[in-house]
This record gives structure tokens, sequence and C-alpha cells, in this order.
């Protein structure tokens, strides 16, 4: 590739705090109910497993580290190139070129007001029926996301 070409790429991953915040949030609220359920018997310690809250815990704690590992494994992100936008991830990719925009809407919740976090992009394509939705504070780097859209938009209001 040309300088110029990496100069216009950008790629923008998914964000996965939220997985982790919510797996270790979960297997420490875990932990805390198995040490205060338990019980100190002759100076050693058992564990009441007849608790079925113990075991709602623990498979609250499987499904958190499942969903978590399955998107570190699907490794998405949003890459802008010349062509135009692509949705990627380990199992293929989606490239949408710019003269296939239709239009791209920059857009906000109303319901919440002005709200960054909930600011949705949609992507309107010729030759499909229902738009693409983006919602940037899904990925990292959310504010560069949408300065990218934004330049996408007025590049596809001059065509």
């Amino acid at each position: 590739m040309t300088d110029e070409q990496l100069k216009h790429k950008s790629k923008f991953k998914y964000n996965m705090s939220f997985y982790y915040q919510s797996t270790i949030i979960y297997f420490v609220a875990f932990a805390i109910y198995l040490l205060i359920r338990g019980q100190f018997v002759e100076s050693s310690y058992t564990l009441i497993t007849r608790d079925p809250i113990i075991y709602l815990l623990a498979f609250i704690v499987v499904v958190s580290l499942v969903a978590l590992f399955f998107n570190l494994y699907r490794n998405r992100y949003i890459e802008f190139s010349n062509e135009g936008l692509i949705f990627s991830d380990r199992f293929g990719s989606k490239l949408i070129h710019k003269n296939e925009i239709k239009e791209v809407k920059l857009g906000k919740d109303r319901r919440y007001g002005k709200s960054n976090a909930l600011k949705l992009v949609r992507i309107k394509i010729k030759t499909r029926l229902r738009p693409f939705v983006v919602r940037p504070s899904d990925y990292e780097n959310e504010n560069e996301l949408l300065k990218k859209f934004h330049q996408l938009k007025l590049e596809v209001e001059k065509v």
C-alpha cells in the first residue's frame, strides 16, 4: 500500500471492557457469597453445596466467561479504507464500497437527549432494504470513529 492509502485507512476494534467488567463483578459476587455462605466447623471451612443460589451464581459466571472468550475469539472491528467501509471479524468481512452507500445518518437516541453513549450511525445501502446500524460506543476511540463516519457522510453527499 502507498503512504496515502495507509493514512486514510483506520481500524476500530470492538470494545471488550463491558465483558471484562461484568465477568469480574460476577466472579467477585460469587466468591463473596461462597465465603459468607460457607461454615467454619472445628477449624475447617466447609461449603454448603445444596444452596441453589451458589449454582445460579456459578452458572452466571460461566455464561459470562463463555461470552467473554467468544467475543475475544470473534475479534470484531470496523475498518475505513479508500474503497469504503469494512465490517470484519474472524469469520469473514463485508466490504461496502463508497459508491454503494446511499446515505449515512449520524443520530442519537431521542429518548435520552444528547447522551454520547447512545448515538447511532445508520448506513443505508442502495441494494439493501434495511440499513446497517452501528453504535460507536461499542468500539474503541468512539470520538475518532464518529469523525470518520462524519467524513464518510460528507464524501457520500458529494457524490
